[in-house]
């Protein structure tokens, strides 16, 4: 029988794979409990149907939008509204003057804002910063002790700014309930009371500003990479690089050379005046608030400080989407039926399902006992793929189209195909009369390279299809990644561990007749070998039952041209050298 102590190496994969999908299960489950994720898979507008706008952009300064520039509002709506590239939005131009947006279901007030916002960046010194939390009541500073501002301000981190009615803003402001303190679009020639909202590694901060030096239009391009050291060597922390046009460059040298003084007069500490601070606001919001420590001359600061590769590419994206100065007014909005609708996925899924079918019958059929292994694999290959989908749903917005689906289906087959060539290496190494614990290892070694080989090939062309094609295209390249992704996880971590533990039963390792490893039946040729390959015409016959022919047919066939050419002349050898031998008797 089989050993299932913790030491068995087989048993402990099948468990690591079950707590995989505990976690996703956990993970999932949690989602749907808050009421922010759901069992079910979001559908896309294909299936599902949605809202359809008609979105009029507007330049800055009321100019008008050259097709550059509607290029440029169609890449910062997609940016906003499918950051994630998957969530099966469809945006696109109207008659060289609009912008139709058509999204899945029903759109938040959060997204429609999301879709409307401008690109309303600027560059405001900080003049006061505290914790996001409303100061209480009994701790308000009495109006006899509010600041009052003693001359007219001389530059934009002059105090003065801060006036009494400045100060109670600031000190009620709470930043944990943006909704109630929301405010109409700052005059860039006054001072804005904001806040930088909460990440999962810092606390809301809120914020006295001063009025506008820099404007985003001013920013060129912005990227983010990793720093390097002093002598040039790269480190392991993140930064965002931006790059200001000549304006742009030259005022911020002057605002720079002013914040550094605060710096230096803080003994260049971390927690130093608050004034060598600059906020880059975006839509009145902070979103990020770095230190000055040098002049900048050059026109390109460096953003460092606690990055991870995905904060740096978010306020990356955000500087360079940000500065553009185009606004979106929405002129139409109407809910559009799906234009696939249930009656098709209902035929997709059917389809689907008559293929599974007819690979559990040939699977059944070409391996009888065997074949389980391959429904149990395909089982859970498609729990990890909608455990998958279903988080990635919740948290990255995907929804799953037609396209999608299809390419799940298409994976069935790829995903079975990956079995049968292990099956086949293993029925190989029996025909060479191993025995069936050792076929198993060595029929592994032999049929990983093979399935590696064949995945890769699938993911590449998953990831050249995704990011060369557009629209639904991009959806069927996700997920046949991602079912082929699934597919190399269940044959290395249940398919192998399961057939190791399998070798060790009675029933599969002394080749029981309906265990589709039976040594005795293996002489005969399978239609299909796995990976494209066909039984030729000259494989039909079946093999003698004799003592390891099965092995040497097997052996036979796999002769290369110069080899068979070889062993005819060597038999040629041998058979005259026998007739020289008769005769001398």
């Amino acid at each position: 029988m089989a050993r299932t102590g913790p030491k068995n190496p087989a048993l402990r994969v099948l468990v690591w794979l079950g707590v995989i999908l505990a976690v996703m299960t956990a993970v999932l489950a949690g989602g749907n409990m808050a009421g922010k994720a759901s069992w079910a898979p979001k559908l896309a507008l294909d299936l599902e149907g949605g809202t359809q706008m008609i979105l009029a952009p507007k330049v800055e300064g009321g100019s008008g939008i050259n097709e550059e520039q509607l290029n440029q509002a169609v890449a910062i709506i997609r940016q906003r509204v499918d950051g994630s590239g998957v969530a099966e939005a469809e945006i696109s131009t109207q008659s060289g003057r609009n912008v139709v947006v058509s999204l899945p279901g029903t759109p938040s007030k959060e997204t429609r804002a999301l879709i409307q916002a401008s690109a309303d960046m600027n560059f405001r010194p900080v003049l006061q910063a505290g914790a996001g939390a409303p100061v209480p009541a009994a701790s308000l500073t009495p109006d006899d002790k509010l600041p009052k501002p003693t001359a007219a301000p001389a530059n934009s981190s002059d105090v003065n700014w801060i006036t009494a009615d400045v100060y109670k803003k600031f000190e009620t402001l709470d930043c944990d309930h943006p909704s109630q303190d929301k405010q109409e679009r700052s005059d860039p020639a006054k001072p804005l009371v904001t806040c930088e909202p909460a990440t999962a590694t810092s606390p809301a901060i809120k914020y006295i500003l001063g009025p506008v030096e820099v404007k985003g239009s001013n920013i060129k391009s912005s990227s983010f990479q990793l720093q390097r050291g002093a002598q040039g060597a790269v480190t392991n922390e993140w930064a965002v690089n931006i790059q200001f046009d000549d304006a742009g460059t030259a005022k911020f040298k002057e605002v720079t050379e002013r914040l550094y003084q605060f710096y230096a007069a803080g003994g260049g500490q971390s927690g130093s005046d608050p004034k060598a601070q600059f906020a880059i606001v975006l839509d009145d919001q902070v979103i990020s608030a770095p230190r000055s420590l040098a002049v900048i001359t050059d026109g390109r600061p460096q953003i460092t400080g606690g990055f991870t590769e995905q904060s740096a590419k978010a306020l990356s994206d955000q500087l360079r989407f940000g500065a553009l100065p185009i606004s979106f007014d929405i002129q139409s909005e109407q809910q559009i039926s799906a234009t696939l609708g249930g009656e098709q996925l209902r035929m997709g899924l059917l389809a689907g399902l008559i293929g599974l079918l007819l690979v559990v019958v040939y699977s059944l059929f070409q391996y009888r006992a065997l074949g389980f292994v391959t429904i149990a694999s395909l089982v859970v290959a498609g729990a990890l793929t909608y455990l998958a989908i279903g988080i990635l749903g919740w948290t990255e917005n995907y929804r799953l189209s037609l396209a999608g689906v299809a390419g799940i289906i298409v994976a069935i087959g790829q995903t079975a195909d990956s079995f049968i060539v292990y099956f086949e290496r293993i029925r190989d190494e029996l025909r060479e009369g191993r025995g069936l614990v050792s076929a198993v290892e060595n029929g592994w070694k032999r049929a990983k390279r093979t399935v590696l080989a064949s995945k890769a090939v699938n993911l590449l062309a998953a990831l050249v299809l995704y990011f060369v094609a557009v629209g639904n295209v991009r959806g069927f390249a996700f997920t046949l990644g991602l079912t082929a992704i699934a597919d190399l996880i269940v044959v290395f971590m249940f398919t192998h561990p399961t057939l190791q533990l399998l070798a060790r039963t009675r029933f599969f390792g002394e080749g029981h007749k309906f265990s589709g490893l039976d040594p005795k039946r293996l002489g005969a040729v399978p239609l299909y070998r796995g990976a494209g390959r066909l039984r030729s015409p000259d494989e039909k016959k079946p093999v003698a039952r004799t003592k390891n022919a099965g092995a040497a047919a097997e052996a036979e066939r796999r002769m290369t041209i110069a080899e068979r050419r070889l062993a005819e002349k060597q038999d040629q050898l041998a058979g005259s050298s026998k007739s020289s031998t008769k005769e001398g008797k």
